[in-house]
């Protein structure tokens, strides 16, 4: 007998339609499964075999054929263990066998029966949402997950008997209730009024969370480089539901939410070790998963001691930066992922950290000084919009009782500028002013005349290169937003230019 039920499976951080057709026929018993399946969905059969006995179901010494559709879609993972199950069973007859044709069908299962948590269930929730679906049976620990659909009935399963009884009506099982999105701020941990001194950095840090600028922080060591970076998410504005879901289908892919409930409600912050390689940054493995860059989207990628990577990760940043997207090809799959996030690196201005230094001596000879900085190439370096130096801290600053200003209040400049963004850019479908192109910035970067001429100034005696002389407008263009101001000034261009200034007093011999 055959008995068909529909699962979902992934392509990147899309979900896909898998159709599960189980067949039951006289003849040798073995189970074979078909439609491309890699090494979890083959082992499958050990799991389904096992649940089902143990779960008081008899199970048929007869051959099984299992196909999943289409077949041309590499299948991946174990969460087709409970659509297998249930599709035995309704071949059996132990289920009626139109029972579940409305329900999309998803999850692991245990020897004993039980049902386990799996990866990447929210984008398969989404596009079975959108293909009419209306009935999703899913483990228990992923619901939570899944409920923030009004219209959509998700039921939470424990075990494979509690879903056949459901399916076949004798205990029908209640929905998780769906529950209402409201954003969380960031858990405040570093707030700017802790921050003693660096008031230009603590602007320029405004600034680049503003317009979602990349941000270089360059200073000796224990001038505040790291406390700074991981104060930058009490200034970030909340989020909003769809930024959540698309943020929380990436982590939910890369597996990032087990042990986790619900949809991310707070602005990613990674923080990856300088021993990270290309693959770990930016996304791969045989089954090309998203990397830190993917996975801070919408929020914060702090790359501490940034020369100290290896190059290769650091040119690998490139495009990401570039387009806001990075696609991972691999033998077996191509994928596509959104990286729409703020870069904030740190750096020490030689090896040993104190070039420049007012109380140490610089022990780093000009070759190493210059091999050092080298590993930050030029082109990188045109990416990074706002580069600012941190000097060592007065005693007078670092014994003050008076507090700076703080986190919640520079926020609400950061949330105004960014509404202005959003309201601005609405029908060119972009957010910040770093996403801005060549046509764009003609539209809505209009400068005052003097404030043209400085620029034309900056350019010839900075040696900016084209790609740093727009990344200044886009700077100069958020400076305006945070001052309420629709036209580019001097005064905003003059900020916007003190902040490439390091390019030549750092690199300035390349």
């Amino acid at each position: 007998m055959l008995a068909k039920l529909f699962s979902y499976g992934l392509i990147g951080i899309e979900g896909c339609l898998i159709n599960v057709e189980v067949d039951i026929s006289s003849g040798m018993q073995r189970v074979d499964t078909v439609g491309l399946p890699d090494s979890a969905v083959k082992e499958s059969r050990e799991r389904v075999r096992s649940a089902i006995i143990n779960s008081g179901f008899s199970y048929p010494e007869m051959r099984v054929v299992v196909n999943l559709a289409p077949a041309d879609i590499r299948k991946e993972g174990t969460v087709y263990d409970l659509p297998i199950a249930l599709g035995i069973l309704a071949a059996r007859g132990s289920i009626p066998i139109h029972s579940a044709d409305e329900y999309v069908v998803i999850g692991e299962l245990a020897l004993d029966g039980s049902v386990r948590e799996v990866t990447g269930v929210l984008p398969m929730v989404i596009s079975a949402y959108e293909k009419g679906f209306r009935k999703v049976l899913l483990p228990a620990s992923n619901a939570e997950e899944a409920s923030y659909f009004e219209d959509m009935d998700i039921y939470p399963v424990h075990n494979l008997a509690e879903a056949c009884a459901h399916l076949r009506g004798t205990a029908l099982m209640d929905p998780t209730p769906p529950l209402v999105w409201n954003a969380k701020e960031s858990s405040i941990r570093n707030d700017f009024s802790e921050i003693k001194g660096q008031m230009a950095a603590k602007r320029a840090a405004e600034i680049a969370v503003a317009g979602n600028h990349n941000l270089l922080l360059i200073g000796s060591p224990g001038s505040g480089k790291t406390m700074l970076a991981r104060s930058i998410p009490s200034i970030l504005p909340e989020l909003t539901v769809e930024e959540s879901l698309e943020i929380t289908r990436i982590h939910s892919v890369a597996g990032e939410l087990r042990g986790r409930s619900g949809m991310i409600r707070e602005r990613p912050f990674r923080a990856p070790h300088h021993s990270a390689s290309i693959a770990a940054l930016v996304g791969g493995g045989s089954r090309a998963l998203p990397g830190e860059i993917s996975l801070a989207h919408y929020g914060v990628l702090f790359m501490d001691e940034f020369p100290l990577f290896p190059s290769a990760v650091l040119e690998a940043l490139r495009q990401p930066l570039e387009d806001g997207i990075v696609t991972i090809t691999r033998a077996a799959a191509k994928m596509s992922y959104p990286a729409e996030f703020m870069l904030v690196a740190a750096m020490n201005p030689c090896p040993c950290g104190n070039y420049g230094s007012k109380t140490k001596e610089c022990r780093c000879t000009p070759v190493q000084i210059e091999k050092y900085r080298g590993r930050v190439s030029s082109p990188l370096l045109d990416r990074l919009d706002i580069h600012v130096e941190m000097n060592e801290i007065d005693y007078k600053d670092l014994t003050s009782g008076e507090r700076g200003e703080s986190s919640a209040s520079i926020r609400e400049r950061v949330k105004a500028a960014r509404r202005l963004q959003r309201e601005r850019y609405e029908s060119d479908g972009i957010l910040f002013n770093s996403q801005l192109n060549t046509p764009l910035m003609r539209k809505y970067c209009r400068m005052e005349p003097e404030a043209e001429q400085l620029l034309h100034t900056a350019y010839e005696k900075l040696k900016l290169s084209v790609r740093a002389y727009t990344r200044v407008i886009k700077v100069a263009r958020t400076i305006a937003d945070i001052s309420g101001e629709a036209r580019i000034t001097k005064a905003h261009v003059l900020e916007a230019v003190q902040y490439r200034g390091l390019d030549e007093k750092y690199w300035g011999s390349r």
